[in-house]
């Protein structure tokens, strides 16, 4: 990777989000670095044309560091049922109006089927204020979808996800615990080595 930026140019990273849940989980994560992380300027609609989560967080990146003039950090992520041929996938958040609406439209959809596979999936782009494409990671998550909403915790499809690494729901599990097993959480792991690199500083 070819990174030409000056030390310390940058200790403010955007999340190109304006999904609270996701922006405060990213400013846990990113809690021990030396970093000002802020969410994305109201006003900024970016369209998902994207066909995949990475072509996805690769739109909002761009478009969120460009407007803001910082590099921009762009989370795509969402559930994908074996069952329903991979849906909601790249539309889990498009799928209802609401968290709830999107959770019962998807235990509906379900109702008729023993299978209940499934797999979170987190794609990361890291982008800087001229458009460039600096870093690109995913992260998967496998696991089950619940007969019904289990826990208080999380948001979006947390509580009817099931990790197969525990038979937890995300809702149910705390914060370490779910930074341990989960798809962003994976995904930030395999981000942070290359994000060293881009901002030229120890992140320890």
């Amino acid at each position: 990777m070819n990174v030409s930026l000056k030390k310390n140019a940058f200790r403010t990273l955007v999340i190109a989000s304006t999904n609270k849940g996701k922006v405060q989980e990213f400013k846990r994560l990113l809690s021990n670095y030396p970093l000002e992380v802020i969410g994305q300027p109201g006003g900024l609609e970016v369209e998902e044309t994207g066909k995949s989560f990475l072509a996805n967080a690769r739109l909002k990146a761009i478009a969120a560091a460009s407007h803001t003039g910082d590099i921009a950090l762009a989370d795509d992520s969402g559930l994908c049922v074996q069952a329903l041929g991979g849906a909601p996938g790249v539309y889990s958040s498009r799928y209802a109006n609401t968290d709830r609406e999107r959770v019962t439209r998807l235990l509906n959809e379900l109702r008729n089927y023993s299978n209940r596979s499934a797999f979170f999936l987190a794609a990361l782009c890291v982008a800087s204020p001229s458009g460039k494409v600096l870093l690109e990671v995913e992260g998967r998550c496998d696991g089950f979808i619940a007969h019904e909403p289990r826990g208080n915790n999380g948001f979006g499809y947390d509580p009817i996800f099931k990790a197969k690494a525990t038979g937890l729901t995300f809702s149910e599990m705390g914060f370490d615990q779910k930074q341990k097993i989960s798809h962003r959480a994976l995904a930030f792991k395999s981000l942070i080595p290359g994000l060293k690199t881009i901002l030229n500083c120890e992140l320890e």
